[in-house]
């Protein structure tokens, strides 16, 4: 039976520069970590993205990914967070 979608929340947010999408999505792809959403807006010179994706085929576990991806985040000068989809909908509900 096959497992159904794991979606996670990633937010990516900092100064704008050259090649942020394209450093996050290579991560996400060299990790079988497959983008369902995207959105993003630049305001001011700021970056700001919101991906959903679809964690059931990772090959790492999502602490390991979350961690990675908040290192690369610091490695290209922007904060990358990642949340799992049933927490970010329980604290984001009015």
């Amino acid at each position: 039976m096959e497992k159904s979608a794991d979606k996670t929340i990633i937010t990516v947010v900092g100064k704008d520069t050259v090649g942020i999408i394209a450093k996050v999505c290579t991560y996400l792809a060299d990790n079988r970590i497959n983008v369902l959403d995207i959105s993003q807006t630049i305001v001011q010179g700021y970056f700001n993205m919101m991906m959903i994706v679809d964690m059931n085929a990772a090959v790492k576990p999502f602490g390991d990914c979350s961690k990675e991806l908040a290192q690369l985040g610091e490695e290209i000068g922007v904060s990358i967070k990642c949340q799992r989809e049933e927490i970010f909908r329980k604290m984001h509900r009015i």
